[in-house]
C-alpha cells in the first residue's frame, strides 16, 4: 500500500507505479500542493531552479511548463546529458515530476506573448509523450497555455491516443484553467461536466479545473458539482490558478486555498507566473498553510531529499 503523500520522503517516489502515485494523492484528502514552474527563462535565485524554489516553499508535485522533450532546458540546471533532465530535477528535488504538454494544431505557433511560442518537443504528439517518460515523468497533463487554441476536443482526443499507447506508465491528467484560447471555451464553459466525462471515458486518472475565483464564473459551487462528477467517476481532480493570481497578495491566495479545498479537490494548483517562472514563494507557503496547516508544511520544506 501506498503512503498518503503528506508522508512520503523522496525515497518512497522511487518504486511508485502509476496506481501508487494516485493512491497516495487521495489518502492526502484534499492536501496534495503541485507548483508550476518554467526553466527556460532565468530562475528567481539565479544558480538554483525555480523546481527546487518551489519544493523548498512546500510543493509536493513540480510541474514542468514550457518544457521541450526534444530540446530539454532548465535555467540552473547542474550539466547533464538532455536524456536525463528530469531525472536529475527528481533527484535535486525529491519530488513526483509532471510535464504539460499542449494538443496544438500542426503549425500552429500561438499568438500574443512570445513566451508560448509553440516548439515541436512541446506537442502533445505520442512521440514526445513517450519520450517525456522515458525521461522519467510521473505525471503527463495534457492542457494549453495563453493564446494557443487547444480545445477541449483536441484533449480528448489526445488522451485517447495517449491511454492506448502508454498504457500505465503514467499519470494522465487533462483539463483547462482559462480558455487558452478557444473563446467558445470560456466563462462557465471552460470545462464542464460533459468534459469530466469525456476526459475520464478517454482515460484521464486526474481531471484540471479553474479554481474558484480565478475564471469569469468559477464558483465554489460551480467546481464542485465538477469535482463530485469526477470523484463519482473514480478519478481525481486539480483545482488550478493559472490566470497569473498566483502573484496576487496572500490574503487572496488564502481565500481561494480555502474555496479549493471546499469543492473537495485532491490537488491545489499554482501557477508559474508570480513574475515569470513560478509563484511567488510566499503565496506557496501561505497556500500550504491554509490547506494542511504549519505542522505538515514545515515538514515538506524541511524533509532532507536524502531520507
Amino acid at each position: 500500500m501506498a503512503k498518503r503523500l503528506l508522508d512520503c520522503f523522496s525515497s518512497d517516489f522511487e518504486g511508485f507505479t502509476r496506481a501508487d502515485i494516485l493512491e497516495s494523492i487521495a489518502k492526502s484528502e484534499g492536501r496534495a500542493l503541485a507548483c508550476e514552474t518554467i526553466g527556460t527563462i532565468r530562475p528567481m535565485l539565479g544558480d538554483i531552479t525555480n523546481a527546487e524554489f518551489v519544493s523548498a516553499m512546500g510543493a509536493d508535485i513540480v510541474l514542468l511548463n514550457l518544457f521541450d522533450v526534444l530540446r530539454p532546458e532548465i535555467q540552473g540546471l547542474p550539466a547533464c546529458a538532455p536524456q536525463d533532465t528530469i531525472r536529475t530535477l527528481k533527484a535535486l528535488t525529491g519530488r513526483l515530476i509532471g510535464v504539460n504538454l499542449e494538443p496544438v494544431e500542426e503549425g500552429w505557433e500561438g499568438e500574443g506573448d512570445p513566451l508560448w511560442k509553440m516548439s515541436e518537443g512541446r506537442r502533445a504528439t505520442v512521440e514526445n509523450a513517450l519520450r517525456a517518460v522515458e525521461m522519467g515523468a510521473d505525471i503527463l497533463l495534457l492542457t494549453g497555455n495563453p493564446g494557443m487554441g487547444v480545445s477541449n476536443a483536441a484533449i480528448e482526443k489526445t488522451l485517447r491516443l495517449y491511454r492506448e499507447r502508454l498504457g500505465g506508465r503514467a499519470v494522465l491528467a487533462a483539463g483547462k484553467m482559462h480558455t487558452a484560447g478557444v473563446l467558445a471555451e470560456a466563462a462557465e464553459n471552460i470545462m464542464i461536466r460533459e468534459d469530466i466525462e469525456r476526459f475520464r471515458g478517454a482515460g484521464a486518472d486526474i481531471l484540471l479545473l479553474p479554481a474558484p475565483g480565478t475564471t469569469p464564473g468559477a464558483t465554489v459551487e460551480s467546481v464542485r458539482e465538477l469535482v463530485a462528477c469526477a470523484h463519482g467517476l473514480g478519478a481525481l481532480t486539480i483545482t488550478a490558478i493559472g490566470t497569473s493570481q498566483e502573484g496576487a497578495d496572500v490574503e487572496t491566495i488564502r481565500r481561494i486555498a480555502l474555496m479549493c479545498k471546499m469543492t473537495g479537490t485532491d490537488i491545489h494548483h499554482l501557477g508559474d507566473a508570480g513574475y515569470a517562472g513560478m509563484s511567488l514563494p510566499e503565496n506557496i507557503q501561505a497556500y500550504s498553510v491554509a490547506i494542511r496547516g504549519i505542522r505538515h508544511t514545515a515538514r515538506r520544506m524541511a524533509a532532507s531529499i536524502r531520507r
